[in-house]
This record gives C-alpha cells, structure tokens and sequence, in this order.
C-alpha cells in the first residue's frame, strides 16, 4: 500500500499558524491618580501586581506620569486576571507566620 497524499496534512508548523499575524497590538490599561485627578494610560510595564494571602494584601501599583505621586490600589479577582492576562509583572507575597 501505498502512502496517502494528505498523510500529515493534519500538521501545522509554527511559520504557517502566524502567517497571517502582523504584529501584536500592546495592551494599555486605564488608569486614574487619587492625588491630581488625572487620568492616563498605562503599558503593562508601568504597572506592578503584588498578590498576597488575602484581598488587604492583593494590590496594583504605578506612578503617576502627571503628578510622580505613588498610587496603590486594591486588586479584585477580575483586575488580578486582567493585569496578569496583559503581561503585567507580579509579586508573590508569602505570609512569614
């Protein structure tokens, strides 16, 4: 017997799949400073995620481009989604009780 034709058609490479990507889109995320009222957008690598034992110690922190103020929020399961779906880095923190 002879092989089929369509033997490994089923097989994708790497260059084929992202053969029709252009380029990746970055991801900003909106954000807004208690201290100035301003409101900006931030990359992924403005922002930093510390995820700790609880909600109290589940933040995100950046600083703000108009004021230099130091602004830190608290972080739900949606935003810690989103944040780390973005690229955004994150922190462990681990309890030492």
């Amino acid at each position: 017997m002879s092989e089929s034709p369509t033997a490994g058609a089923g097989e994708m490479t790497v260059a084929t799949a992202f053969a029709g990507m252009r380029r990746a889109v970055p991801v900003v995320f909106k954000a807004g400073c208690p201290d100035c009222r301003g409101r900006f957008e931030l990359g992924a690598g403005a922002l930093r995620l510390a995820i700790g034992a609880s909600s109290r110690t589940t933040f995100y922190s950046f600083t703000c481009p108009d004021c230099g103020s130091a602004v830190r929020k608290p972080a739900g399961e949606r935003i810690v989604e989103l944040l780390t779906g973005g690229g955004v880095s994150t922190l462990r923190l681990h309890s030492t009780v």
